[in-house]
């Protein structure tokens, strides 16, 4: 089986899946590092060169043309799934959980590390938990699209793996 992982940046997908992934002796593939090792530059600085529609096309490539093994969990990038058909193509090709947030918990979380994050740029406070608010507003029509809706809050790789064993 497939299990994508989706939610908004900082949710903690990358970390959960690398987790989950142990315990059920599965495979792990996180999309932004296999993007950022294929295209041999970080997701910021393409996102500078080409723009951020250079960058979803791309990714979009990189979800439909690797080939997945069964028994592999994949995190997806945060935008991912509000582009092209990608949520209809993920739900169709395995099981997918988005790790729901809060915009307060994903600052607090986003706040360290923004410089990483091209859409978090220059970003501070209150301007940071708008921005948040915002963005997940737009992006959680599609995130819902998935099949399991997860509290990501204390959300560990033993409870997703029960809440995956009773999907």
């Amino acid at each position: 089986m497939k299990i994508f992982l989706v939610g908004f940046m900082g949710c903690g997908k990358s970390t959960l899946g690398r987790r989950l992934a142990a315990r059920l002796n599965y495979q792990f593939v996180d999309l932004d590092e296999l993007f950022e090792q294929r295209e041999g530059t970080t997701i910021a600085k393409y996102f500078v060169s080409h723009g951020e529609d250079a960058f979803r096309q791309e990714e979009s490539k990189i979800l439909k043309e690797t080939g997945f093994t069964d028994n592999t969990i994949i995190s997806t990038g945060g935008g991912l799934p509000c582009y092209f058909d990608h949520m209809e193509w993920m739900n169709a090709n395995g099981k997918v959980i988005y790790i729901q947030m809060s915009p307060k918990a994903l600052t607090s979380r986003l706040e360290h590390g923004k410089e990483e994050r091209p859409l978090l740029h220059g970003k501070h406070g209150d301007d940071l938990v708008t921005f948040i608010a915002e963005k997940l507003a737009e992006r959680e029509v599609h995130y819902l699209k998935s099949g399991i809706v997860a509290d990501g809050i204390s959300l560990t790789a033993e409870k997703l793996e029960e809440i995956l064993a009773n999907s």
